[in-house]
């Protein structure tokens, strides 16, 4: 291999590498508003990740780039190629490589996930993750009971023990770590706040512990992740992360309004069809009752 050719690789591997972490650094804009201290961990996964599929795939579609620009046959040339049966050394690399870069991967995945713990307790600065007083903010005492969290078909419904209030709207105070305990009444439901990136399956017969610590405040969309029957997409709500003083003010007013019947969107669209009903030959899940609570949620409340 002559100089040329090692100074013209060398060029496209260097460009390769410029064009795959501006690649990644991209990837940040491509995903909802950091609303979490589990969403930064998330987003530098998705952009370490961004960065190593762009280099392989740059470098591949390179390789191929090069091969027919320089590597070419003459023109007229319908000869067969040279004869070569194999190459240990490059077999060894190309086996290797990849090989490392799993377990890279899957070590930086893991990393990750361990950091963010949002299955068990934390302490959020011995993980190396964000918190209000990193950011120049205070700090608030943690709720000591965790919020109880209920799906059903097809309605989200969270009690706070200590004030004794229900909501179909979930509140939670900036910067201080949220604890909830989820649990389903029926099906398979999943709990998912892309702006929060964390995702749990809610599954019947168990309490989950779930952990994660909201870090800007604004008004969010929780949405059932799994396929829980016919009008699971209505299965949807708010989620308002608030200042402490207005999270304490909000509870207040909550728990002095009393229990009516809350806005339920799919029993709405259960007794529209109902109405004008079509016999398709099999059964519908009825939706259950609208929940009973001091504070309800309304679709006109939320906005993207």
């Amino acid at each position: 291999m002559n100089r040329r050719t090692i100074i013209r690789l060398g060029v496209l591997a260097i460009a390769d590498l410029l064009i795959s972490l501006w690649m990644g650094q991209q990837a940040y804009r491509w995903m909802p508003p950091q609303a979490s201290a589990e969403s930064v961990l998330v987003d530098n996964l998705f952009s370490f990740m961004t960065t190593l599929g762009s280099f392989i795939f740059f470098g591949v579609m390179g390789t191929l780039l090069y091969s027919i620009v320089y590597q070419r046959a003459p023109k007229y040339d319908s000869s067969d190629g040279p004869p070569i049966e194999g190459n240990v050394k490059l077999e060894v690399v190309w086996t290797t490589i990849p090989i490392l870069l799993v377990v890279w991967i899957a070590g930086f995945s893991y990393q990750t996930y361990d950091r963010m713990s949002i299955l068990g307790p934390i302490e959020p600065m011995a993980m190396g993750m964000p918190t209000a007083a990193a950011a120049g903010l205070a700090t608030a005492t943690e709720p000591q009971e965790p919020i109880q969290v209920y799906a059903r078909q097809w309605a989200w419904e969270f009690y706070y023990p200590e004030q004794a209030v229900s909501s179909t709207e979930l509140h939670l105070p900036v910067n201080q770590r949220a604890r909830l305990v989820l649990s389903s009444e029926d099906v398979l439901h999943g709990f998912f706040v892309a702006a929060f990136r964390v995702k749990q399956d809610v599954v019947p017969g168990r309490a989950i512990d779930f952990e994660f610590t909201p870090i800007r405040e604004g008004r969010y969309r929780l949405r059932d992740s799994e396929y829980s029957g016919t009008y699971f997409a209505a299965n949807q709500t708010n989620v308002v992360v608030e200042s402490a003083a207005d999270y304490e003010q909000w509870l207040a007013m909550a728990a002095a309004t009393p229990l009516t019947p809350a806005e339920n969107v799919a029993y709405e669209e259960f007794n529209q069809a109902t109405e004008n009903a079509i016999d398709l030959g099999w059964a519908t899940v009825k939706p259950a009752p609208a929940p009973i609570v001091n504070y309800a949620s309304s679709e006109e409340d939320f906005h993207e």
